[in-house]
């Protein structure tokens, strides 16, 4: 990966590579999960229930698995993932361990057809269908011509019977090109002890898709975001071009959204049911409520609230909460802000560490000045509120319920409830301006 960042922390659609096989095992119905790492690598990257092995040295497969036999055993089917295959099901793992415990086999391997098998490993099979052992095909000499001519594969997902594994596991030498302990040497061991091997072929080759570099990275990605975006659309959400609009794993869309192009939706977002969101709009641990309009906006943690409406050219900032039937308008940034339930802050306005009451209009170019140097301070604007335009509200203020500020006005002290607050210059006009100018010019 030619990356700092270790290979199964680099993120596909919100999630680091390495949840993405967990989640899968975890919605098949795995009762422990077990995580093979480096020292130092995965500790505290995990989801909660996760248990970490530590490798101490990466000496391939079979060497991972054997840092985790003491969690081998019990009785129940062991499932071995890759943490660098991520596009795992949980349908195709519930299909292997069906398949495992029909056949009474010691393993059972996930295999896949593929017309270009590359440096995936070979399955050999017996006269009797069973697999003999898998070839590498990873360096020249792992593989004879005759076992790279055959297209099955081995996907990398393994269901074994845990007391033969972990025997196995003691018995298998690094017998390769490469020097390393391969995980498949194992059925080569379970057949010699006259164990069954099964095969379980899987209908989607791209369950065995590895991440090498950031190329498989963008291929990989781009397989799991249509899965993202054909989930939501099979639920009902109408996402008009999926070539153009990116969802992250944890986000959720209520049915009878239509989702506009250009839109990117990340992290914890949460969208509710008959919203239109887009075009060109950002979400990132976004909530929005039920029928909500959002056009042209960029909003990070902030929720909209049913009915209201962003946009076009908003900006939600951190702890905005935009109220039932509120109006966000054209060029508006919001910031930490409370905007109460009906109020309307139309265009080219800032509202920053500001509460607005219920039903309030603020007009174009409304500022809440909250910084004065050293502290921010707080803005409270009460309900039915009627602000004029080029109204800058230097905090920390109060401007009462049912009061007006008149154009071009800086409020520095408390408005009470119905007055007017003036506070500008009383105008003068200069006659003969003009002509004063250009006679000195």
């Amino acid at each position: 990966m030619r990356s700092a960042t270790p290979k199964v922390l680099h993120e596909i659609c919100g999630r680091p590579m390495v949840q993405w096989p967990i989640e899968a095992a975890r919605a098949a119905g795995a009762g422990r999960i077990v995580v093979v790492a480096s020292p130092g690598t995965l500790e505290g990257r995990l989801p909660d229930g996760v248990e970490i092995a530590i490798q101490q040295e990466a000496r391939g497969t079979g060497d991972a698995v054997r840092a985790a036999k003491g969690e081998l055993g019990g009785g129940a089917p062991v499932v071995v993932l890759s943490g660098d295959v991520p596009l795992i099901t949980p349908e195709a793992i519930r299909g292997l361990v069906e398949a495992h415990e029909r056949s009474g086999a010691a393993a059972t391997m996930a295999t896949a057809e593929l017309d270009e098998p590359g440096e995936y490993g070979r399955v050999v099979r017996g006269p009797d269908g069973g697999v003999e052992h898998v070839a590498e095909a990873k360096a020249a000499g792992d593989a004879t011509a005759a076992e790279l001519a055959i297209r099955e594969v081995n996907a990398g997902v393994y269901a074994f019977d845990g007391d033969r594994l972990r025997d196995a596991l003691e018995r298998i030498h690094p017998d390769n090109a490469q020097g390393e302990y391969y995980l498949p040497d194992v059925l080569r061991i379970l057949r010699g002890d006259d164990h069954g091997v099964a095969a379980h072929p899987v209908d989607d080759p791209a369950i065995v898709l590895g991440v090498n570099d950031r190329v498989d990275l963008a291929h990989v990605r781009a397989l799991a975001q249509r899965r993202i975006l054909d989930d939501h659309m099979r639920a009902g959400v109408t996402i008009v071009d999926p070539a153009t609009t990116l969802v992250d794993a944890g986000v959720a869309i209520g049915p009878d959204t239509e989702i506009e192009p250009s839109t990117f939706l990340r992290g914890a977002t949460i969208v509710g049911a008959r919203c239109r969101v887009g075009p060109v709009t950002t979400f990132v641990d976004v909530t929005l409520g039920d029928g909500v309009t959002v056009r042209h906006a960029y909003c990070v943690e902030s929720e909209v609230r049913d009915g209201a409406s962003v946009g076009p050219f908003a900006y939600l900032r951190p702890g905005t909460i935009v109220r039932e039937n509120a109006k966000i308008g054209t060029f508006v940034e919001v910031k930490n802000s409370d905007v109460g339930e009906g109020t309307k802050v139309p265009h080219l306005s800032y509202l920053g560490d500001a509460d607005v009451g219920e039903g309030s209009n603020l007009g174009a170019g409304t500022i809440t000045a909250n910084y004065d140097g050293q502290r921010k301070h707080r803005t409270t604007i009460g309900d039915r509120v009627h602000g004029g335009v080029d109204t800058s509200l230097v905090a920390p203020v109060e401007v009462g319920d049912d009061a007006w500020t008149a154009a071009g006005s800086v409020i520095v002290d408390d408005v009470p409830p119905g007055a007017l607050g003036v506070a500008r210059e009383r105008q003068r006009n200069v006659e003969g301006y003009d002509e004063r100018r250009k006679r000195d010019r």
